[in-house]
């Protein structure tokens, strides 16, 4: 079974209702970044960032994955899948998506604030202030602030060098270390790019697809399904 390699952006849950990152304002939800996603905000209010993350995960819990979720799951039936995402939701999972790499850490699971390797699943979508990990520090959201390092970055580096076909789906490539993972793509591997607004590559067998989520991704699929 060929090798494919997809890395996702926040276009492809945005689909799903879920707001960007970074808006074209520079907010998230009306916050600045540098207010709820830094370890400086949780040393300087934890409790407002607590409380900003238990309102994404009730968002992420009511979303639901969109038809490019769908067929990208649906890809496994033929294909050796990795689907790496910059995204902190689950909706590839629940979409049917087997092996995802998290680069930025998922909403749905808590981790320690001590240490951030000791992670837990999430009953529900709010962690209180008072909950804690078996060390005894407080929970928080298990996501990678800026500042922090990005523990999957290596793995999803070799993940690349391996592919045999490559997409990428809903990302600027704006946000470093996930977007220079294209870099590590071999140069005759033909990369697909779904995205309205397509970012600049790096170069090699380029297939440009300026088409939202919900309708590139299946349209690429049928074709992949229909070659294999």
């Amino acid at each position: 079974m060929k090798r494919i390699v997809i890395l996702t952006g926040a276009g492809i849950s945005a689909e799903s209702g879920l707001k960007t990152f970074r808006d074209s304002d520079g907010l998230w939800e009306g916050y600045n970044i540098e207010d709820v996603a830094t370890p400086e905000a949780w040393a300087r209010n934890p409790q407002m960032v607590q409380q900003f993350y238990n309102e994404r995960r009730k968002s992420v819990l009511e979303a639901s994955p969109n038809a490019a979720h769908f067929a990208l799951a649906r890809l496994e039936e033929k294909y050796h899948v990795t689907i790496i995402t910059q995204n902190i939701d689950d909706l590839h999972e629940r979409a049917g998506s087997t092996n995802v790499v998290h680069l930025h850490g998922i909403i749905t699971r808590s981790q320690s604030s001590t240490n951030p390797r000791l992670t837990y699943p999430i009953d529900g979508w709010e962690i209180k202030m008072g909950d804690k990990c078996k060390l005894g520090s407080q929970l928080r959201a298990h996501v990678v602030w800026f500042g922090e390092a990005v523990p999957m970055i290596e793995t999803a580096a070799q993940i690349c060098a391996d592919a045999e076909i490559f997409i990428l789906v809903g990302t600027s490539l704006a946000v470093y270390p996930a977007a220079g993972l294209i870099n590590y793509v071999p140069r005759d591997v033909t990369r697909y790019i779904i995205d309205p607004n397509i970012p600049v590559s790096s170069g090699g067998r380029v297939v440009e697809m300026p088409f939202k989520a919900t309708v590139g991704v299946p349209m690429l699929v049928d074709e992949l399904m229909a070659e294999n």
